[in-house]
């Protein structure tokens, strides 16, 4: 039975002896095998990815192996390039590629010098614009009513004759703006060369013509007025005794400002529209900024002279009748002296101013089928019928 008993525990003891050996075995095999084949030749093997990832070595942040394709480098500079890209349509048209803060949305007409700091350049800002179309005959006259203006105004000369050194003998043609087109009228130059952004700084816009009289008028004193009263689209009033035809712009004794007149019979069907109230002659006219804006964009096509517009401004303020008016207290003569007319041809025996009238009659009846036409087709397209309209 000794004998027995030591044999059995002699067996176990070889069994277990043999399990050992073979389990160091193992893993000896298993470490030869991962030496042997690192993690980067796994793929070599086209083992799959799910079988890859079950093994401990895939999950190893050192060793990782994945299905996908290592990204592109072109691609993430792409990408950085893209971000890099600006676009900002809120921007004006053309400058979408810029950033907002670097763009300017409008300019000035105050001259810089060519020295020193910018900061240093402007020592004052006039508040106020007032243009004159000019004609080298009108010299002395343009210079009575220049010195009416004071140094809060920018003086620009539009010149149709080409003559523009000339003025050099006037100390304030030193410092003013001149613009020089031959055989141009002023809104052909308005149109070019005062646009709402070029002219934002200035609160009010005079666009004067060149024979006018300003014996009795002051541009301060205009300037109050205008305010005072919520003037939008003025004019001074005119002497009635030198070449008027409208009843609403003659000059009245009696009052500072008026609004509305009483014309010929039959002429005005409503009392607030033109001729009898929101009305002023093209002569003469002053704009607010915000008035101008408007009456900018309505001059924009191939009118020359502007006859029939003042029967339109009245389109670019509301309430017109109210807004629109005649400064009586401040007053001036229109002079009628044909300058600029006489800058036409002469043809068929005609005299060149002759041409001009012409041409000026043959403008306002285009401008108000223009405008009238324009109107129909806005009406209709928003689902009113024009006819149905009484006055707008």
């Amino acid at each position: 039975m000794r004998s027995f008993g030591r044999g059995s525990n002699s067996l176990k003891s070889t069994e277990t002896m043999r399990l050992m050996l073979s389990v160091c075995c193992g893993i000896i095999f298993g470490l030869i095998i991962g030496i042997s084949f690192p993690s980067s030749s796994l793929t070599k093997l086209n083992i799959t990815s799910s079988i890859v990832s079950n093994f401990p070595i895939a999950r190893d942040r050192n060793n990782v192996v994945s299905d996908q394709k290592p990204a592109d480098p072109s691609i993430k500079i792409q990408n950085a390039t893209d971000q890099l890209k600006i676009w900002v349509p809120s921007n004006p048209r053309g400058a979408e590629r810029l950033p907002p803060r670097i763009v300017a949305s409008e300019s000035d007409y105050y001259p810089r010098r060519l020295w020193g700091k910018p900061s240093e350049d402007l020592q004052s800002k006039p508040r106020y614009l007032v243009t004159f179309t000019v004609g080298i005959k009108q010299k002395y006259n343009i210079d009575a009513a220049v010195k009416k203006f004071s140094d809060d105004f920018t003086i620009l000369l539009f010149h149709y004759d080409g003559k523009t050194t000339e003025w050099d003998e006037f100390e304030w043609s030193k410092k003013a703006i001149h613009v020089s087109v031959r055989k141009q009228t002023k809104w052909w130059y308005a149109k070019r060369f005062l646009h709402p952004d070029i002219v934002a700084p200035y609160d009010y816009i005079f666009i004067w013509d060149e024979d006018l009289g300003v014996e009795h008028f002051d541009a301060k004193e205009y300037i109050k007025l205008v305010t005072k009263h919520g003037l939008e689209i003025s004019q001074p009033g005119l002497d009635p005794r030198r070449g008027t035809t409208w009843q609403m712009t003659k000059r009245r004794g009696d009052r500072e400002v008026h609004t509305t007149t009483e014309e010929k019979p039959g002429w005005c069907a409503d009392p607030h529209l033109p001729p009898c109230a929101a009305f002023v002659e093209i002569m003469a006219p002053v704009f607010s900024r915000d008035a101008w804006r408007c009456v900018w964009y309505m001059i924009q096509n191939d009118l020359v002279h502007g006859w029939g517009l003042d029967f339109a401004l009245r389109k670019c303020v509301d309430p017109a009748h109210k807004k629109i008016g005649v400064v009586d207290s401040q007053w001036i003569v229109h002079q009628g002296l044909p300058s600029l007319g006489n800058e036409g041809e002469a043809k068929d025996g005609k005299a060149p101013w002759k041409g001009v009238r012409d041409r000026c009659r043959k403008e306002w009846k285009m401008f108000q089928t223009r405008v009238a036409n324009a109107e129909k087709v806005y009406f209709k397209s928003i689902g009113v019928d024009p006819s149905n309209l009484t006055s707008h």
